[in-house]
């Protein structure tokens, strides 16, 4: 399946790019908690296309309609299921792709798949659009991690070649964080935001786009949360990071620059803090076994640059079965990292809260 994700509680995300809606079911919540939905919007809202010149033009509210599962904004136990409705749809401009696939799209293998009875408008169902109703389900499970005392925040970690400042591993400022997030480019070093977005312009102005990658932090986690080998908080995660659009790699702690070190020099050394056990270092990237050890849970995520790009590019017509050229119409983010921050936190903690 590639819509539901989760033992206990189940995420079902649904619909196209171009469908009438999109949106998602969450299954197994417990009755009882209310939902904060203008804090919600305002999480949305951070997702959201249309709003800067490094985000597609497409504009879209992206307001969700609760149709299950919630009575006075209260969860009643049911599943609870959400509409986001499109509204600024130019199927027209995909015309070309169900016979010329882009390149580094979908388009192709969902050709050999579907067999041609796939939707292509926006990249139908494997279009980043449908990360907005993860989002709802990632903002509802943000809002509930917080109540027990675990937060989830992300930043821009790089745009290209460009590198914001580290994140502190071992003791990460949550005021600070929380500033970060609300920032409209989610940087700690704002001079290195503003190459970064120098960066997304200049590959615009060239009908480009660049990639570039997204930290995220979990704190509040007690030690003890996952399980060994196939169903650890590793695992977890990866798994519903992957399905972001766009991500081709994630990495834990040190992750693969660990590969320079000694063991000496990565391992993470114990003490006691009064009667707390707590690492000198989070290398580890707060999991060890599959299992969290009580550090803060730190990983990056890899996005690759938009394949939807408006230079001319090689491709195939599969009705002409001949090599042709492609232009892509449309609107297309010269870069999704931006946008991608609040999903991979959404991602993120609906892992932790089926964990838990």
């Amino acid at each position: 399946m590639s819509s539901i994700f989760g033992n206990k509680i189940k995420v079902s995300v649904f619909g196209q790019s171009h469908s009438k809606a999109i949106g998602v079911t969450i299954d197994g919540l417990p009755a009882g908690i209310e939902i904060d939905i203008d804090e919600l919007q305002e999480f949305l809202n951070r997702r959201a296309p249309g709003n800067n010149e490094f985000s597609t033009k497409r504009k879209e509210a992206d307001k969700p309609e609760f149709v299950s599962g919630l009575v006075n904004n209260t969860t009643c136990g049911a599943p609870l299921t959400a509409l986001i409705y499109n509204t600024n749809q130019k199927s027209n401009d995909y015309k070309n792709i169900m016979d010329i696939p882009r390149p580094s799209h979908a388009d192709y293998t969902a050709q050999v798949k579907y067999g041609g009875f796939q939707d292509v408008a926006g990249g139908g169902h494997f279009s980043g659009r449908l990360t907005a109703p993860l989002c709802v389900a990632g903002g509802i499970a943000k809002q509930i991690l917080r109540q027990q005392g675990i937060e989830v925040f992300s930043h821009v970690s790089s745009i290209k070649n460009i590198k914001d400042d580290d994140l502190d591993k071992v003791n990460p400022d949550k005021d600070l964080l929380n500033k970060v997030i609300n920032k409209p480019f989610p940087v700690f070093n704002d001079l290195k935001g503003d190459l970064m977005m120098k960066t997304i312009i200049n590959a615009k102005s060239e009908s480009d786009s660049v990639g570039g990658t997204v930290e995220c932090v979990i704190t509040g986690v007690k030690a003890g949360l996952g399980n060994p080998n196939f169903d650890g908080i590793e695992n977890k995660i990866s798994s519903i990071i992957f399905g972001i659009p766009a991500v081709k790699g994630i990495e834990f702690g040190n992750g693969f620059s660990s590969t320079l070190l000694f063991g000496s020099e990565n391992n993470d050394e114990y003490y006691y803090d009064n009667d707390e056990i707590v690492t000198k270092t989070n290398n580890c990237g707060g999991i060890l076994g599959g299992i969290s050890n009580g550090m803060p849970i730190v990983f990056k995520v890899a996005f690759k640059p938009t394949p939807s790009i408006a230079k001319e590019q090689n491709s195939v017509s599969f009705k002409e079965k001949k090599d042709t050229k492609l232009v892509i119409k449309g609107r297309h983010d010269p870069c999704i990292v931006l946008r991608a921050v609040p999903c991979v936190e959404a991602a993120a903690a609906i892992a932790i809260l089926d964990l838990i």
